[in-house]
């Protein structure tokens, strides 16, 4: 399978191969940067056991929290598709947006003008240092795809990888079926 090359915007689909790898088997990440210094993402299927009120009692959303990633996990993260609603943030691709000012995300959470449609929140980040994601994609732990999605934050997170593999077609359906632990099976 030939992977694109990783840049700001693009999906990392993890590759059945890290099924070891508790952070990250079966994950599917956005990433919003990716550049000399390294890389930065978002897992965007995998939800934690937080809503936001849960976190922040003041504001009574009960949006979804979701593991970002296991770096800085006790910090909350977000992104979204309202950049005219949200000032100060960074542009990734596709209408999506990452960051800004979250006095305003929090008024607009209080308002409930913001819905799971529009943001999404993340409990940490993934990271990878200088070369680090092109030295795990050159032993196929990630396959790197366009982020095809209308609206990525309407994507079903319980399906979204297994959909991702179907879609690659190939021995990848056949994992996109297998247990998530086989040893299970």
């Amino acid at each position: 399978m030939i992977s694109l090359k990783p840049t700001k915007g693009k999906l990392l689909i993890a590759e059945p191969s890290i099924i070891s790898d508790s952070s990250f088997n079966r994950s599917v990440i956005l990433l919003t940067e990716h550049n000399e210094n390294g890389s930065v993402g978002f897992i965007f299927n995998k939800p934690s056991p937080y809503k936001m009120k849960d976190l922040i009692p003041e504001i009574d959303s009960s949006l979804k929290v979701y593991f970002g990633g296991p770096v800085s996990e006790d910090n909350l993260y977000f992104v979204h598709k309202v950049p005219d609603l949200i000032p100060d943030s960074i542009e990734i691709g596709n209408g999506i947006y990452w960051g800004g000012d979250f006095e305003a995300v929090q008024e607009f959470l209080k308002t409930k003008v913001l819905s799971k449609d529009d943001i999404r929140f993340f409990l940490g980040y993934s990271g990878w240092s200088k070369e680090q994601l092109d030295e795990e994609l050159s032993i196929t732990s990630w396959l790197v795809i366009e982020n095809k999605f209308k609206n990525l934050f309407k994507v079903g997170h319980l399906s979204f990888w297994k959909n991702e593999l179907i879609k690659l077609g190939g021995v990848y359906k056949i994992w996109a079926n297998a247990p998530k632990d086989p040893s299970l099976n």
